[in-house]
Formats: C-alpha cells, structure tokens, sequence
C-alpha cells in the first residue's frame, strides 16, 4: 500500500458539517438520507433526496470524496422504496456505496453497476476468508468490524492485497457487535429503531439490577447511587496508533459521529489531519499531542477497545453516559467589520478579558477578548449563549470564515 494514499474520512450529518469536516482535513465524507441510512438527523440543514446531489457536488468542489450510506437492515418495503430512489441516487453521483444488506448489494449493482461498494461495518467483518467473499462478489473496499485487533487487520492485509480496508479510529461504540443492536427496538415499543436510523441509544442509560423473585427491590450493580452505565463502552480513540494501523494496511481511517456537533467534526478532523500529515513526514513522530487535543472534544473517557488484542473493564463508562467535553465550544464567527471586530454567534456563555482558543483549518492560537458589543451598540461585559455580539480579539483569525472558539485546557471530569 502507498502510505501517501491514506485516507481521513469523516461524517457529514449534514451540509455545513460536510463543509467543515473537509476543510478541517477530510479526504472524504460519508453522509445518508432518512430511510436508508444507520443515522437520521434531527436538526439543521438535512441531507435529503433534494439536496443530496448538491452534497456531493460541494464535497466534489472541495476536492473530497463522498460516500453514500444504504446501510440498512432492509425488509420487503425498504426494497422496494429502494428500487424507487434508486435512480435518484445514481443521479447524484457517489464515490461510492456503503451496504451491508445483500438485497441492496443486488439493487446497487444492477442500477449504479459503475459505482463503487463498501462493505458496511455492520456485517461483521473479522476475518480474510469474509474480505476475500465480499472482493469476489464485487466490493472494492470492506469497512471492518470494530472488534478487530490490528494484527489481525495485518494477516487480512497479507492473505487479501488488492481490496480496501476501512477501519474505525475514533468515536462512539455500541455494545452489540459493531452496533447491531435490539435493545433501542424494544425498549420503545419498536418506535426507535436503531438499525433504521433512530436508536435511542439504551446503552447509555442508567441500569439498576432486579432479582425477579423480588419484584421492585433495586439493587446497584457498584456504587454509585446513580445507577451504573454497564453497557456503555468509552468511545474509541486510536490516534496515538495511527503508525501501527498504516502498517496494518489499512487504506481509510474513519471517525464516527454524524449525529455529532460542528464543533466535534472540526476538532477531531484537525487533530487526525494533523496527526496523520506529522507521520508521514516523520515515521518516529510523538503524537500524543493529539489524544491530549481529542480530550477537548465531547467524550465519554477513550479507549483503544479491541485494537490491541484486549478489550479491558475500564473500557466501559460507569460512571456518565453524555459525552462531556474537555473544552467548551464558545461561538461561530458569521461576520467581520473593518475595524477588526468580528459577528459572532455564542454557543457558552464568554466575558470580556476571557482568554479563549481559536482553531480554523490553518491556525491555532490563543487570543483574549478585549471588547463585546451588543446588538444595540452598547459595549457589555457578558456575551450570553445563543446572543449575536460584535467581538474584538487580540489576535484575529486569518480566515475567520470557517474559525471555532473554545475554553482553553482540558477539563479535569474529561479522562
């Protein structure tokens, strides 16, 4: 494999995500509309079978690849609601597919037979006998399952040269084998169905035990007079092994999170960005700075999970089930006057003389706001959340365009 071809892909939950997570580094995006896709959004500006062709162009514009998501486990109707999109997908032209119903591989390859396959995580992928199925039916690349150690990654590399390999390096986990899970479907009542896009995400609930011959006495599985979180594993942090998985031969490194913020998407796609470049140009690169930047994204406590052939107690969150970030997300930049002052939209509350950090696809720097300004004009000393102020800083972004400010550090609940 030619070490220079590695590819960033990260998730595009929706169209500025998509933008951001490109300019921040991405070398592709995988992105899916509501009904075929493992993920469906709630909130801001949806990908859809409207705008979905225009996705992919901007992605296509931006110098990226884009991959489209029919992952899911299809009944009789998702077939035949398929067979009716289908060519509105063709229509928008994908880099490629990402399936794991056999169903939708056989739609996929009779409507779209110039378009690329990728073998969606959710089959379960753990072994080269599994690749070399899948390359023979007609896949070009396999994502493989999260339980995978990298060594074993390493023999389906040796035994299956010429396919892709797709590997999961950061993100959320799911307690079932690579997310097919059940547990969303029923408890509620097949409303929230998990692998149709709308899990409730159970394993991040709160449990306490009960022993059926004693109905309504609650026990704490440990203590913590919270409850336990025994089903929810930390997320997956692996960019301090990113040196092993290139060896591997793995030929894409991807980064959960569609359901994720614009400030998650950014954040972690520099860092991976960053820390992938530093590599390849320097193969005894230190890139511990980088798990020390991801703490300041939202996190439930990291873990390597399976990839070094163990998959230990602490890999579990026991103790919270939100992610909580190590820096606050402070506010957008929207605009700039010539003066040097910038319209900003407040995420978390900011005060004047508050020393913060800016990143934008370019830079990262510290500055400290020296003047907030309100809507009325009038000089203030306190930006609430969700305001649109006028802001001065000390030191002003080079493209203020696509800037982020955040808290500075990492906060100590973060692990």
């Amino acid at each position: 494999m030619d070490m220079k071809n590695v590819e960033l892909l990260l998730p595009a939950g929706n169209l500025e995500k998509l933008e951001y997570a490109i300019r921040y580094g991405a070398d592709a995006v995988y992105l899916g509309v509501v009904d075929f896709s493992l993920r469906a959004m709630r909130k801001g500006s949806l990908i859809t079978m409207d705008n979905l062709g225009q996705a992919i162009s901007k992605a296509h514009e931006l110098g990226a690849k884009a991959y489209l998501t029919l992952n899911i486990f299809a009944f009789n109707n998702d077939i035949k609601l398929l067979e009716e999109n289908i060519e509105r997908f063709a229509e928008s032209k994908p880099d490629s597919i990402i399936l794991s119903d056999f169903g939708v591989f056989n739609i996929v390859r009779k409507y779209m037979p110039n378009t690329d396959i990728h073998v969606s995580t959710q089959t379960n992928t753990l072994n080269y006998e599994s690749v070399k199925f899948w390359k023979d039916l007609g896949a070009s690349r396999v994502i493989l399952a999260r339980e995978l150690p990298i060594k074993d990654i390493a023999e389906i590399r040796r035994q299956v040269p010429d396919i892709e390999l797709e590997s999961f390096v950061h993100g959320s986990q799911c307690v079932s084998f690579s997310g097919r899970c059940l547990l969303s479907d029923y408890f509620t009542d097949g409303e929230r169905k998990a692998n149709h896009g709308n899990c409730s995400q159970p394993c991040r609930w709160s449990y306490k035990l009960v022993e059926e011959t004693r109905p309504g006495q609650y026990y704490e599985i440990n203590q913590d007079d919270r409850g336990t979180h025994i089903l929810s594993p930390k997320d997956l942090c692996l960019v301090e092994y990113i040196p092993q998985l290139i060896e591997a031969g793995v030929d894409s490194l991807k980064v959960e999170g569609r359901t994720k913020s614009l400030y998650y998407v950014s954040a972690v796609a520099k860092a991976y960005r960053a820390a992938i470049d530093e590599y390849m140009s320097n193969n005894n690169a230190d890139l511990s700075k980088y798990y020390i930047e991801l703490l300041k994204v939202g996190n439930r406590g990291y873990t390597t999970g399976f990839a070094l052939g163990e998959n230990k107690p602490d890999s579990y969150s026991y103790d919270i089930s939100k992610g909580l970030a190590g820096a606050d997300f402070l506010c957008e930049f929207q605009g700039q006057e010539k003066d040097g002052t910038y319209l900003v939209k407040v995420k978390n509350k900011m005060n004047k003389g508050d020393e913060v950090e800016i990143i934008t696809p370019k830079e990262q720097f510290r500055a400290t706001v020296e003047k907030i300004i309100d809507e009325e004009g009038d000089e203030i000393q306190v930006a609430n959340t969700n305001a649109d102020v006028w802001m001065k800083l000390s030191q002003s972004p080079e493209d203020y365009k696509y800037a982020i400010t955040r808290t500075i550090g990492v906060k100590e609940h973060v692990s």
